[in-house]
């Protein structure tokens, strides 16, 4: 198992999976705080990296396409304080940060798991029931209906129109964006047959954030929401299908063993690594590395 533990966080791998605990910092986010550990199956990542600094550096984790339903709502928008993928790290932990990012890249080797977007969400989402106040008004999920309320900020023309309950069948779309400088941000939920280009200042389906202290926690409740929609994976693709084998080598098979770190099965894992540097598919220090953690188990 491999671990980094930072007034930041806490990162434990233990081969399968993930787990991301925020720390108790001032710095850490009130949104990472509200999340909570984080478990992250090995399956939903596309890579990791770790940068230095003077004084910290930071690892951060990228995942696949379509994995998270949080990064897909909020559109890549999370600030650092809030954003659970990455770690500040002290500079007298620079070398545990880098034995965690060559252990988990081995892995991903390994198990040969690729970076191509995915076509279901591999992560649940917030756990609800939830309720947030911010902006203009409250915003509450309890899995099946969101329910909008205002509060006396509200702009009159928009709470003439009253409290709003939107069943998620009803949902095809929902976006959380930050305030930027002089621009709000916005929690908006896009209702079938009930397109609309007001801002979200006018929109009864939206809540307007100002830039305050709880607008990230706003982004919980899109999370929750998103999770529970059509994956957008799931839009008809009407172009040709482009087979697999003409973009990438088919992965070598092998007879099934007994269990994975066999000898019989190390030793097939070894064949298949050099089969593919040979063929140029892994570089001198990718087969190095992936040689190098086979030969650990063996």
């Amino acid at each position: 198992m491999a671990e980094i533990i930072q007034k930041d966080g806490t990162w434990a791998f233990d081969g399968d999976a993930l787990r991301l605990t925020p720390g108790r910092d001032k710095n850490v986010g009130l949104l990472r705080r509200t999340l909570g550990e984080l478990v992250l199956p090995l399956t939903a990542l596309a890579g990791i990296s770790f940068e230095q600094g003077k004084k910290t550096g930071r690892l951060k984790l990228r995942l696949r396409h379509g994995a998270d339903p949080l990064l897909h709502a909020t559109g890549g928008r999370l600030t650092e304080p809030h954003d659970p993928y990455q770690l500040i790290v002290e500079s007298d932990r620079y070398g545990v940060a880098e034995y965690f990012t060559e252990e988990v890249r081995t892995a991903l080797l390994l198990d040969r798991i690729p970076a191509d977007p995915v076509t279901e969400y591999l992560l649940p989402g917030p756990s609800v029931p939830l309720s947030v106040s911010a902006g203009d008004g409250t915003a509450s999920f309890d899995g099946e209906r969101v329910r909008l309320e205002w509060n006396w900020k509200t702009e009159d023309a928009k709470a003439a129109a009253g409290t709003r309950t939107l069943a998620v069948t009803d949902l095809i779309a929902v976006e959380w964006q930050p305030a930027a400088g002089l621009d709000n941000g916005h929690l908006r939920f896009t209702v079938r047959n009930a397109p609309t280009k007001a801002p979200a200042k006018y929109d009864p389906h939206s809540v307007e954030l100002w830039g305050f202290k709880k607008d990230p926690l706003m982004a919980l409740v899109a999370a929750a929401v998103q999770a529970r929609l059509p994956h957008p994976a799931a839009a008809v693709d009407h172009r040709p299908e482009v087979p697999a084998e003409a973009v990438r080598p088919p992965a070598p098979t092998a007879a099934p063993a007994p269990a994975e770190d066999s000898h019989d099965a190390l030793l097939r894992r070894l064949r298949e690594l050099g089969e593919l540097h040979r063929t140029g598919v892994l570089t001198d220090e990718e087969f190095t590395l992936a040689k190098q953690a086979i030969l650990k188990r063996m």
